[in-house]
C-alpha cells in the first residue's frame, strides 16, 4: 500500500510540473498597444528625411518602415491592412503623394510564436526528464524485484537451490520474496534430508546384504557337514530311508541357502556404487576389543591369535572395523582354505601429512600360495578380481572397501605375499 501512494505521489508532482509549465505558457504577454505618439513622431521624421533628399530605400532602412508612393501596387497596401498593420498617409508637403506602412503586429506576432515554440520545447524536456526519472523509479523498486525473482526460479528449476534472493528494506514485494526464499530454504533442507535418508538406506541395504552372507555361510556349511553324514548312511545301508529324507531335506536348505546368497549378491551388487560414500565415524576406543571380533569368527576355518594385542586407545568406528575383520578374514578362508594367522604389533609410519605417527598394525596372514606378484598392486582397486578368483563368486570390492575404511579411520591397509597372502592393517592410536 505504501508503494501505491508513493506512485501517486510521484504522479501528481508529475502533473503539477506540467500545469505549471502550461500556466506559464497561457501567462505570455498580449500584443502591446500602439504608441501613437512615436508613430507621429517617426512620420514628421520620415517627411523631414525626404524633404533632405534622402532616398526611399535609406528612409526604409532608418525607421523600419515600408513606403508605397502614389501610383505603386496597392496590394502591398491592403495587405497592410490585413495583417493589421498601421498605414498612415506620406505627405512632405502637405500634399498626400503615398503610404507610410509598418508591419509591427506581424513582427511581434512571430516573436510571440518563436517564443511560444522555445516553451513547448522545454515543456517537452521537463517532462521527458520527468517521465524518465520516473521510468526510473518504477524499474528500480517494481521491476528489478521481479526480475531477481524470475532469476531465483530459473535457478530453482535448474536445481541450484543455493542462491539466495537479495531482501531489501524497501522492497514493495518484501513479503513474496521473503515467502519465496523461505520456500527455497525448506526445498534445499528438504533435498538434503531425502539425500541423507536414501544414504541411510543404501548403507542399511549395504550393511544387511553383508552381513546375511555369515549366517547363510554356516547354514551352507551346516549342510554340507550334514550331507556327508547321511551320504556315509546311506553307504552303510543304502535302505535306509531316514538317512535318505535327512539327505533330501537337506539339499533342499542347501538349494535355498545358494538362492538367499544369490539375491543377496544381485542387492549388494546394487548398492556397490554408494559403499565408497558411507561416512566412517571414528572414536576412541579400547584396542583389546579387536581380539573379540576375531574369536567370534567362528565360520571360517582355524583363526590363531599369536600374541595378545597392545592395550591402547585408537581411533575406530566399531561397526567398519568389525565389517573390514569379517571381509578380509572371510576372503582367506574363500581363497586359501588354510589357519589363519593373526599379529598384533605397534609400529611407527607416516601419515597422510608425512609425519611420523604410531599405529597398530594388525597382521592376518593365510598358509595359502598368495597371489601373483603382478596383481599385487591391482588387489584394492575397485572390481578389481584377481586370476585366482576367477571360479569364486563376488564383485572385487572387498579389498578395495577395507582400504577405504582403513584410511576414513585415519589408518591404512596393504597387502603383499609371505609365505602366504598377507593383508596388514593399520588404526592410528590416540
Amino acid at each position: 500500500m505504501k508503494y501505491r501512494n508513493r506512485i501517486l505521489i510521484a504522479y501528481l508532482l508529475v502533473m503539477v510540473a506540467a500545469l505549471f509549465v502550461l500556466w506559464m505558457l497561457s501567462g505570455q504577454k498580449a500584443l502591446k498597444k500602439r504608441d501613437m505618439v512615436a508613430y507621429n513622431d517617426a512620420t514628421h521624421r520620415i517627411c523631414e528625411d525626404y524633404l533632405a533628399g534622402k532616398s526611399v530605400a535609406e528612409i526604409e532602412a532608418a525607421h523600419g518602415c515600408r513606403i508605397v508612393l502614389a501610383g505603386e501596387s496597392e496590394a502591398e497596401v491592403t495587405k497592410t491592412y490585413a495583417e493589421y498593420g498601421l498605414v498612415v498617409d506620406f505627405a512632405p508637403e502637405g500634399k498626400v503623394i503615398g503610404k507610410i506602412l509598418w508591419s509591427d503586429v506581424r513582427e511581434e506576432s512571430e516573436e510571440l510564436q518563436h517564443s511560444t515554440r522555445r516553451t513547448i520545447l522545454i515543456f517537452w524536456g521537463v517532462m521527458f526528464v520527468l517521465g524518465f526519472a520516473f521510468l526510473l523509479t518504477v524499474d528500480w523498486f517494481l521491476l528489478r524485484p521481479t526480475r531477481e525473482m524470475r532469476g531465483l526460479a530459473t535457478e530453482i528449476a535448474k536445481g541450484n537451490l543455493d542462491v539466495p534472493l537479495p531482501i531489501r528494506k524497501h522492497n514493495p514485494f518484501g513479503n513474496l520474496v521473503e515467502g519465496f526464499d523461505l520456500m527455497r530454504e525448506e526445498l534445499r533442507a528438504s533435498r538434503e534430508r531425502e539425500a541423507e535418508a536414501d544414504k541411510a538406506k543404501k548403507e542399511l541395504v549395504a550393511e544387511l546384504a553383508h552381513d546375511i552372507k555369515t549366517p547363510v555361510a554356516t547354514i551352507r556349511a551346516t549342510c554340507e557337514v550334514l550331507e556327508v553324514k547321511q551320504q556315509r548312511r546311506i553307504e552303510q545301508d543304502p535302505q535306509d530311508a531316514d538317512a535318505q529324507d535327512v539327505l533330501a531335506k537337506t539339499q533342499t536348505i542347501a538349494h535355498k541357502a545358494d538362492m538367499i546368497e544369490t539375491l543377496v549378491g544381485s542387492v549388494f551388487a546394487a548398492t556397490l556404487e554408494e559403499l565408497d560414500r558411507i561416512e566412517v565415524n571414528p572414536t576412541e576406543v579400547g584396542s583389546t576389543s579387536i581380539e573379540e571380533y576375531f574369536r567370534n569368527l567362528r565360520n571360517y576355518g582355524n583363526i590363531i591369535l599369536e600374541n595378545p594385542i597392545p592395550s591402547c586407545l585408537v581411533y575406530m568406528d566399531r561397526l567398519r572395523m568389525e565389517q573390514v575383520i569379517d571381509n578380509v578374514v572371510g576372503n582367506s578362508h574363500k581363497y586359501a582354505g588354510t589357519d589363519i594367522h593373526v599379529r598384533f604389533d605397534e609400529v611407527t609410519r607416516k601419515d597422510r601429512e608425512g609425519a611420523g605417527a604410531s599405529y597398530i598394525r594388525i597382521r592376518i596372514k593365510d598358509d595359502g600360495p598368495g597371489a601373483p606378484e603382478e596383481e599385487i598392486p591391482l588387489l584394492m582397486s575397485k572390481y578389481y578380481r584377481g586370476s585366482t578368483a576367477k571360479d569364486k563368486a563376488g564383485f572385487g570390492m572387498g579389498l578395495y572397501l577395507v582400504r577405504s575404511y582403513m584410511e576414513k579411520q585415519g589408518g591404512g591397509a596393504e597387502v603383499y605375499n609371505d609365505g602366504g597372502f598377507v593383508v596388514s592393517l593399520y588404526l592410528r592410536k590416540v
